[in-house]
């Protein structure tokens, strides 16, 4: 078994092509990277299969305006490798892979595109499952899945499981509950500042149910729409220009990712981290700051496996009470990462990295 030291990989040299930036990312390169065009549509996307160790990689499908295709590249290379530890942790029988489509929903979306992508999805015989992601929502899956038999996430009238962001979200507020626990001693966020950055579907959801707690929740957002909406469904919720510059209890990143780097992470004035965003931290180290600052960190394939566990019920054919207790299983999962991070003396990251090669790599 191969035992990783870090809780994210580290951001790699473009120079180093696709070979290269496999192996820097971790020591399980990926099995497969397959780019695709098509010209009629438009479409241009990136399929990363990660690891099919514990089944058919299945990821979501991230539709978005990169500057280059470097970039995107570099996304789904590390948004790929992070399902493969997200599933591994979640206890599914899955393995780990994403796809990026270049360009602007809201400009270059098409129903024709859409097809274009299915049929990309099909060419590759069922290893890798797609689901929705930023840019990408149900609606967009049944059209996908009219011309793929892997796709997942559907509107429950398509015969999917729906929306998935309530249950993601569930799984954030499960995994910051555990936080608590080990923090403060109690598994509630009565009475505790928490800040919300992004308030998009997960967001959203995440703050309804600290609402529901007691929290007293601080949110940002780039979005005017959003930040309006939160405000006035939730009237005491507090608006602020930035949370990382807040005086939070709990910061809950739910935006795009990479928000915690050396200087925030030494800034930062919270005891606990626990979001929805992908690849919080910018750098590994950025934990070992953290920590040193007594400042805890959920790692984010673990909070926010709610979603894949939603959709790996599809693949399984799990009903939604079933489901609906894996994704509060997250609580106990959280627990135990905390538990093995005392007892060896090392950070939560290198702790569910730990716990999830145990599956992946089993002695």
């Amino acid at each position: 078994m191969t035992t990783s030291t870090a809780a994210r990989p580290t951001v790699t040299d473009p120079a180093l092509g696709v070979f290269g930036r496999s192996r820097r990312l971790t020591d399980r390169p990926h099995e497969q990277v397959v780019f695709h065009e098509d010209a009629a549509t438009g479409l241009r996307a990136i399929i990363a299969v990660h690891s099919t160790a514990l089944g058919p990689a299945l990821g979501g499908t991230r539709f978005y305006p990169y500057p280059d295709e470097a970039t995107a590249l570099e996304d789904v290379l590390r948004l790929s490798w992070g399902m493969t530890y997200k599933a591994a942790a979640a206890g599914v029988n899955l393995g780990g892979g994403k796809a990026v489509i270049l360009g602007d929903p809201a400009v270059d979306k098409s129903n024709e595109l859409l097809a274009a992508y299915g049929r990309f999805v099909e060419s590759l015989g069922g290893r890798y499952i797609t689901a929705a992601d930023v840019g990408t929502h149900a609606g967009d899956l049944d059209v996908i899945g009219t011309h793929t038999a892997h796709a997942v996430g559907r509107t429950t009238a398509a015969g999917g499981s729906g929306d998935s962001s309530p249950l993601t979200a569930l799984g954030v507020f499960q995994a910051m509950r555990a936080g608590a626990r080990t923090v403060w001693g109690r598994d509630t966020l009565a009475g505790h500042r928490v800040g919300v950055e992004g308030l998009g579907k997960v967001g959203y959801r995440l703050v309804e149910l600290l609402a529901r707690d007691g929290a007293h929740i601080v949110v940002s957002d780039v979005d005017p729409v959003a930040l309006a909406r939160v405000a006035s469904d939730f009237p005491s919720v507090k608006v602020a220009d930035g949370v990382l510059t807040s005086s939070l209890d709990v910061y809950a990143p739910c935006a795009l990712g990479g928000t915690l780097t050396a200087t925030t992470g030494g800034v930062l004035d919270a005891q606990l981290v626990c979001g929805a965003a992908n690849n919080q931290l910018a750098d590994p180290a950025v934990e070992e700051i953290l920590r040193g600052r007594g400042i805890i960190w959920v790692p984010d394939y673990v909070a926010n496996a709610g979603g894949l566990i939603q959709v790996a019920g599809e693949v399984d054919g799990s009903d939604a009470a079933t489901v609906r207790a894996r994704v509060d299983g997250i609580f106990d999962r959280t627990v135990e990462i905390f538990d093995l991070s005392g007892v060896l003396d090392i950070t939560p990251g290198a702790a569910a990295n730990r716990i999830a090669e145990q599956r992946i790599d089993p002695v």
